[in-house]
């Protein structure tokens, strides 16, 4: 099996493609395998900030490291591997910026859709510094950028209403750009387009527009199947930000040799071909796009201006009292492997020890958190380079354990894809989508996917459409929380936060768990249970 190795600088920033992983055949018989599962050491780097300073000092000092929680015995030999502890930690932060910064795409796509380009915001820029900036900017890119009051309207209104958003754009851009520079690079496009992404999704590697665009470039369908997205029920490869990038690169670069202008093939991105050259006409033969802006529908009047804008300010960002805190570790490196059966994010990550949010987040194009395997297709599973020596070492063994799991219950083929099988819900006061999906056995990206919702919010009387797995019963969330009095709870864990315990059930916040359970601070000690519920309403 050919492994595709990559040193990401961010979350999927791509490196170099590696040899073939040869992996060994044991000589030991597969009867005396056996596979022992070893208690981990508990970690909890989530609650650290950027610098992690004392507590990251303090975890070094132990002399245990995380136990590999799966080793292959062999007669008196076991292997035992483990990670470095300030790397976990490190990439336990990426893991809790990616998690917070998910929720940024409404912002921004909303601000686009309905951006009044023309209205004015507070002045954060003197008008005279700004056409110097734009000036200088201009010589150094491919873009059309000068002084244009419209632009300076979006520039002020990104300082201000929208400042915290590009902060944390500021950051995330660390895992995705180098990813990004390196495939427009290859296809000789302006490596500012990189800036695009941010316009588009917000660097969500998840987001979905109301039309159905997908993915940090935001891909419809039909455009993502003409550049080799595949999307099925299982797999939506405009999710993939290696592939959709690849793909978006050729697309802007085929925009390009349709209107030899950057700043058409930014309109026609967003909006189409078509209607770029339906504004042309209106126009009576314009090609600036200054000129044929109030032509284009408006989403992409102000599409190219915040694309400008996003430009200038991370430009500009120290000019505007944004601080760039390049981190000590800004990247991590993962590794993939084909799958040679389906296989689930569960069983993956009871198996190596990797959070199924974790999972999530490096293999964000498998919809059901499945990864199928297809007789002709290769599906690739994406780990943390510990996590996938475990994976390899164990290789023959792990899959066993699967096809065992698939012979003892259920295949993993979902339900939900069952038409006789869906429930028509109604909302009632005092829901919310985690305790619909709790009831139901069922994710909340699933509800959201079934019932085409972009948002989490609910009104009374709403119906949605659900493929539950249980009868509406309360469930069991894999061992980490029971029923008491017909509300789940959670057994608060050696390592466990508010903010580690609020990412394990969706749509349940820290402020939630704080509301329900009569908690003023951060403060939780192990074995206390908290109620996952507003079990008065």
């Amino acid at each position: 099996m050919r492994g595709y190795k990559y040193m990401l600088l961010g979350m999927m920033a791509l490196g170099f493609i590696g040899s073939s992983m040869a992996q060994e055949k044991d000589a030991v018989p597969k009867n005396k395998r056996t596979i022992a599962k070893v208690k981990p050491v508990e970690i909890d780097t989530l609650e650290m900030d950027m610098e992690g300073g004392e507590l990251m000092e303090e975890m070094e000092s132990k002399e245990e490291l995380s136990d590999d929680p799966m080793v292959i015995l062999k007669g008196q030999t076991s292997y035992d591997l483990k990670d470095h502890v300030r790397a976990a930690a490190y990439d336990s932060l990426w893991m809790k910026e990616l998690y917070e910064s998910a929720s940024l795409f409404d912002i921004i796509y909303e601000d686009i859709r309905t951006m009044e380009v023309d209205s004015t915001y507070y002045l954060s820029v003197h008008t005279d510094s700004l056409k110097a900036r734009l000036k200088a900017l201009n010589q150094k890119t491919p873009f059309n950028i000068s002084y244009n009051p419209s632009l300076e309207n979006v520039i002020n209104m990104f300082l201000t209403r929208r400042r915290g958003l590009m902060e944390r754009m500021l950051k995330v851009s660390q895992f995705y750009f180098p990813m990004f520079e390196q495939e427009l690079d290859n296809q000789d496009v302006p490596l500012e387009l990189k800036y695009l992404a941010i316009v588009e999704s917000a660097l969500n590697p998840k987001a979905r527009s109301r039309v159905g665009a997908t993915g940090l470039w935001q891909f419809m369908y039909p455009t993502g199947k003409m550049f080799d997205l595949n999307v099925s029920s299982y797999v939506d490869e405009r999710s993939d930000p290696i592939k959709s990038t690849q793909a978006a690169s050729l697309y802007l670069k085929k925009l390009y040799g349709v209107f030899e202008d950057w700043d058409l093939v930014l309109a026609a991105y967003n909006s189409g071909p078509g209607n770029v050259n339906k504004a042309i006409r209106r126009s009576g033969g314009y090609k600036n796009y200054w000129n044929i802006r109030r032509n284009l529908p408006r989403e992409t009047a102000g599409y190219v201006p915040a694309f400008l804008a996003t430009m200038y300010i991370f430009e500009y960002a120290e000019e505007h009292g944004f601080t760039r805190n390049p981190v000590e570790r800004p990247y991590f490196e993962t590794d993939t492997i084909h799958v040679k059966s389906t296989i689930t994010f569960d069983q993956i990550s009871d198996l190596v020890n990797v959070s199924v949010e974790e999972l999530e987040l490096l293999n964000p194009s498998y919809k059901l958190k499945i990864i199928p395997y297809v007789k002709g297709k290769n599906y690739a599973l994406r780990l943390p380079v510990d996590a996938m020596g475990k994976f390899v070492t164990n290789e023959e063994a792990i899959y066993a354990f699967v096809q065992n799991e698939l012979k003892a219950k259920e295949k993993p083929l979902p339900q939900i894809v069952q038409a006789e099988d869906q429930i028509r819900y109604r909302v009632k006061s005092g829901d919310f989508l985690g305790k619909i999906a709790g009831r139901y056995g069922v994710s909340i990206s699933q509800i959201k996917t079934w019932n085409g919702l972009r948002s989490n919010n609910l009104r009374i009387g709403q119906r949605l459409t659900i493929y539950p797995k249980t009868n509406g019963a309360v469930v069991n969330n894999s061992g980490k929380s029971t029923s008491s009095a017909g509300y789940k709870v959670h057994t608060v864990r050696n390592g466990d936060s508010l903010w580690t315990i609020s990412k394990k059930y969706p749509g349940i916040s820290i402020d939630n768990l704080r509301k329900w359970n009569g908690i003023s601070g951060n403060n939780i000690k192990p074995g206390t249970k908290l109620k996952l519920c507003d079990c008065s309403s």
